[in-house]
């Protein structure tokens, strides 16, 4: 195991920030071997959506016959829309893992909403139940959907957003309130301070620099997001994390969890196992194994 930490915040901190360079694949499970699989795109959002949406990811794909690949995602704390064969659909923020098998060829055209976006977008009275599905816009939608699935298994993942957008840009006219604009602008600070926070940021320091306390930050996050500050900020740590072990299989985990803010190693394997499903030395293995073949 290669020592990726020595004690110094400087160290921390720039092992930190090498993962939050790597935008859209921080979740992504094993992301070696998913850019073998397939290809990811990721298209910001226009000016007028900034304040709901992310950024819109492009996925396509096209396997050799009676080849199947499984992909893994730690959901991040939003709702997604996604276009595919199925229609265009709304996904509430996971329950769990997320797991989808590709085979043949295909494409889907996804929009990551901001936090609380979910419930924006949707005119929603509460953040929505995780893990559920349901139609976006219903059948008015079917052939813009159709139309933008086909464009990115073209290899046009900036059109296929194009013809998606206009949909997004109706429902956030129809749905957009005061309320809501207040929420996302407070949820979008505090994702902001989370992202830039010193390992071992408590959800108290949290609220501090914020200006604001746990409680109301608490209730915030409980009304627009559906989950705790506390778990925002586990997550976050462990997306990290996973992210970095899967660009470096050797990196020493001891060191790996003090870099990401755990005092302990035990608490840090408990945290990863309950985001991703195995202990992180594991997972270092399972990546090791797809960088190997990479290489």
């Amino acid at each position: 195991m290669r020592q990726v930490f020595d004690g110094e915040a400087p160290a921390a901190r720039n092992l930190v920030n090498s993962a939050l360079d790597s935008g859209p694949t921080l979740g992504i499970v094993d992301p070696v071997r998913a850019r073998d699989a397939f290809a990811l795109a990721r298209v910001e959002p226009v000016p007028d959506l900034a304040d709901l949406v992310d950024w819109h990811w492009v996925i396509s794909w096209d396997l050799p016959p009676g080849v199947a690949f499984t992909q893994t995602v730690m959901p991040h704390p939003v709702g997604h829309v996604v276009a595919e064969q199925e229609g265009l659909l709304a996904y509430a923020m996971p329950a769990g893992l997320f797991v989808r098998t590709l085979t043949g060829s295909g494409a889907v055209v996804g929009t990551k909403l901001r936090p609380g976006g979910y419930r924006a977008l949707l005119g929603r009275a509460d953040p929505g139940e995780r893990g559920a599905v349901e139609p976006f816009l219903g059948p008015t939608a079917a052939r813009a959907n159709d139309e933008a699935v086909a464009q990115a298994a073209a290899g046009q993942p900036e059109a296929a957003v194009r013809t998606l957008t206009p949909l997004l840009q109706e429902a956030a006219e129809r749905s957009r309130t005061a309320r809501s604009a207040a929420a996302l602008t407070a949820l979008r600070e505090a994702f902001a301070v989370i992202a830039d926070a010193v390992p071992g940021t408590s959800v108290a320091a949290l609220a501090d620099t914020l200006g604001t306390t746990p409680r109301s930050l608490q209730r915030l996050f409980a009304d627009w997001v559906g989950v705790s500050p506390k778990w925002v900020l586990q997550r976050h740590r462990v997306h990290l994390a996973a992210e970095l072990l899967g660009r470096d299989p050797e990196l020493d985990l001891a060191g790996l969890a003090a870099a990401v803010g755990y005092y302990d190693q035990a608490h840090f394997t408990g945290d990863f196992v309950r985001a991703v499903g195995v202990p992180p030395g594991e997972y270092a293995r399972t990546c090791g194994r797809g960088v190997g073949q990479r290489a």
